[in-house]
């Protein structure tokens, strides 16, 4: 097959990057053929296709001119189209696969697919289609209120508390309303089944869904590790929605170690404020093989959000490395958490969070049958035959 992956940004960014990176890599390994189109951003991996990747915008860069053509670009612009007009003419797709493609490409890349009788797919890693903010949050805590009437984001201004990036979230949301994308998508692929259900409650069809959890590339573990276990693990970014505080607050009255591996916007400031307390560590940004490392030697890794998590992949890939989850009981958590790999604890919940600590620290868990089974759910290989069933 011939297969289109569109994401906005083509390099190692977040999980929809990642995701679109070992799709691409596993779609070739079994002989597909693969173009990609992305905006042309400076930390883009080299790709055979570049060329035809529309120029980078921004609404923080370019002044007001910049500022208008990121507007532009939100409602599809000529370069858009005709970039990838010429794509489809030149690389003759079977499938168009579409990722994270709003705002910096737009939902036009959907109709242009349809137009050329193309099959059309879309893997979701957020809530954009039924959250004009993306994610589902006000005031830090998991809202629906624009699940049926998306003017809610301009009354509450939960577009990072502007009126008016909360007015232009809401001109494309309904400029790309639910029935005009609907009717261009053949499948959206949802990681998790907490994804799908909120779909069909923003008005989507449930024959357009199909719960698919994301994957990993490989095997990252083989058998038994000897393992340290004598601290446990945050992966992530350093925000308030992924439930720092409440870990933080909790931790720095344990006794064990917890060591935080990432960065974001909470960084400075937390550094700041525990830096006086010897059991909490930050390690900052690691590259894939010191992660994994710590990932490996760690009792257990903690996932504290406070959003509607998707199907994290920090989760799945602990989970691979064989070493359990203790997770919030929210979003799409508590489908990655069994008896055998780890616990819940009511999201944002100190009290809770610190019982399932203790609980966790005097709990052993046979680290290769997670992997085992982890890998049972998460290979490639499995993905790869359910995406086939998809495409066709």
């Amino acid at each position: 097959m011939r297969i289109i992956i569109s994401n906005k940004f083509y390099y190692y960014r977040g999980g929809d990057c990642i995701y679109c990176i070992n799709l691409e890599e596993l779609l070739k390994s079994k002989g597909h053929d693969v173009a990609v189109f992305a905006m042309d951003f400076p930390e883009n991996i080299d790709n055979e296709y570049a060329a035809y990747f529309p120029s980078k915008v921004s609404f923080s860069e370019g002044g007001i001119k910049g500022k208008i053509n990121a507007f532009r670009r939100i409602l599809s612009c000529p370069e858009v189209k005709s970039k990838f007009r010429k794509l489809i003419k030149d690389f003759k797709p079977d499938v168009v696969h579409l990722n994270n493609i709003h705002s910096y490409l737009s939902p036009v890349l959907a109709e242009i697919a349809k137009e050329n009788n193309i099959r059309l797919i879309w893997t979701l890693h957020d809530y954009k289609l039924i959250c004009p903010s993306y994610c589902c949050l006000r005031d830090d805590r998991p809202c629906e209120l624009c699940f049926n009437d998306k003017f809610n984001v301009v009354k509450t201004k939960c577009m990072k508390g502007s009126i008016l990036a909360s007015v232009i979230a809401y001109i494309e949301s309904e400029f790309w309303n639910r029935e005009r994308i609907q009717r261009n998508v053949d499948m959206f692929i949802c990681p998790s089944r907490f994804l799908s259900e909120k779909m069909m409650q923003g008005g989507y069809h449930s024959s357009k869904l199909k719960v698919l959890p994301n994957f990993s590339n490989e095997k990252i573990i083989d058998g038994e590790i000897s393992r340290k276990n004598d601290y446990y693990l945050y992966v992530g970014r350093l925000s308030y929605e992924k439930g720092m505080i409440t870990l933080l607050e909790t931790a720095k009255d344990l006794d064990y170690t917890l060591y935080i591996a990432g960065s974001g916007p909470l960084e400075y400031e937390l550094k700041e404020k525990y830096r006086k307390n010897n059991n909490i560590k930050f390690l900052g940004h690691l590259n894939k093989e010191n992660l994994n490392n710590y990932i490996k030697n760690s009792k257990f890794v903690v996932m504290p959000s406070e959003w509607y998590e998707n199907n994290p992949l920090s989760g799945i890939e602990s989970l691979l490395l064989g070493t359990p989850l203790l997770g919030a009981e929210i979003g799409g958590i508590p489908e990655l958490i069994n008896d055998d790999n780890g616990c819940l604890f009511e999201s944002g919940n100190k009290d809770s969070l610190k019982s399932k600590i203790n609980l966790m620290f005097s709990t052993e868990y046979n680290n290769g049958k997670i992997a085992e089974n982890a890998y049972s759910l998460y290979n490639k290989e499995r993905y790869y035959e359910e995406l086939m069933k998809i495409y066709n």
